[in-house]
């Protein structure tokens, strides 16, 4: 590892802490949870971290077999960082994280929620006993950002870029959806901020699971 601080401590809740303790360590897997990035994006959806900073953070990362990085291939031609495997494990201990931080005596920033904070939140929202049979493919347009979320089998799984089908198809920004999915609007408060292709009705079950569970 390239950074020198370290707990010392056998404990493994420490050795974890030890890779990805440090500040922006956790933001920045967060970035990655839903697909790689070049690092002009996370410097984009990362503004406040420094250049220096957000490059040691990358280096630690991928020392310590959290992250790795990958070239895309024709026409792209870029180097991407990406979650290892190891890696995506953390997606439910920032899950529970979200869940648990949204009781934090701190007040909340004023700063709009990124795509990435936003879909996190989606899933730190989800309460999966809810969505029942529910077996859905939506493509979700959010402004420049594209996800899908593949809803099968009681669980929501959420990845950038197109899919291959959908059965609704999702156009708003990010604070409408946050809103929708998050804050419990109805989509007739969102006017044309909203639009939905397809089977709205399923869309409409995937909402009635986003509770805001405790």
């Amino acid at each position: 590892m390239a950074t020198v601080r370290t707990y010392d401590d056998p404990c493994a809740a420490a050795r974890a802490l030890d890779l990805v303790g440090e500040r922006w360590a956790l933001v920045i897997v967060r970035e990655l949870l839903f697909g790689p990035k070049r690092y002009s994006d996370l410097q984009d959806g990362l503004p406040h971290a420094s250049p220096t900073v957000l490059s040691q953070r990358l280096r630690d990362l991928e020392q310590g077999g959290v992250i790795q990085r990958r070239k895309l291939g024709a026409p792209a031609r870029a180097w991407v960082y990406e979650l290892t495997e190891w890696g995506r494990d953390l997606e439910p201990i920032l899950i529970h994280l979200g869940r648990w931080g949204r009781h934090s005596p701190m007040k909340p920033t004023t700063t709009t929620l990124g795509p990435d904070s936003l879909m996190l939140a989606v899933k730190s929202h989800l309460d999966p006993t809810r969505l029942g049979d529910l077996d859905a493919t939506f493509r979700v347009e959010l402004g420049e950002e594209l996800f899908t979320f593949r809803v099968a089998g009681g669980s929501l799984v959420i990845q950038r870029g197109e899919p291959p089908q959908w059965d609704a198809k999702v156009r708003t920004d990010a604070t409408a959806l946050k809103a929708l999915l998050i804050d419990g609007a109805s989509p007739a408060e969102l006017g044309n901020r909203l639009e939905i292709t397809g089977d709205g009705s399923a869309f409409q079950r995937l909402l009635d699971a986003l509770s805001g569970t405790p």
